[in-house]
C-alpha cells in the first residue's frame, strides 16, 4: 500500500470573525480593492485574502475586533458596507 487515502483533503481556513477553523468551501473570501472590503465568491481576485463565515454575526465580530485591517495589513479603517449587504443577501 502506498499509504495514501482515497479521499481528497479539503483546505482549512480560519474565520477572522469567530476564529473557528472551517473548510475553505464553507467560508467567504474577502479581498481589499482600494479601501473597500469586497467579497470574492469565486476566489479568483488577486491579492491577500481573509476568510469569514457568510453570516452577519461573524462579520460583526470581525469589524468589532478590527480584524480586516490587521488581516490585510492596511493602515486605517476599511469600508465594509458593501460586504455587509452581500452577506445579508446571501444569508436569506
Amino acid at each position: 500500500m502506498s499509504g495514501r487515502t482515497p479521499a481528497r483533503v479539503c483546505p482549512v481556513r480560519t474565520c477572522v470573525g469567530c476564529r473557528e477553523r472551517a473548510a475553505k468551501d464553507d467560508l467567504l473570501r474577502i479581498v481589499v480593492i482600494g479601501s473597500e472590503c469586497v467579497p470574492d465568491d469565486r476566489g479568483t481576485l488577486p491579492g491577500r485574502g481573509a476568510y469569514v463565515h457568510p453570516a452577519v454575526v461573524c462579520l460583526d465580530q470581525a469589524v468589532r475586533r478590527r480584524a480586516f485591517p490587521r488581516a490585510f495589513r492596511a493602515q486605517g479603517p476599511l469600508d465594509t458596507a458593501g460586504l455587509r449587504r452581500h452577506v445579508e443577501q446571501t444569508a436569506q
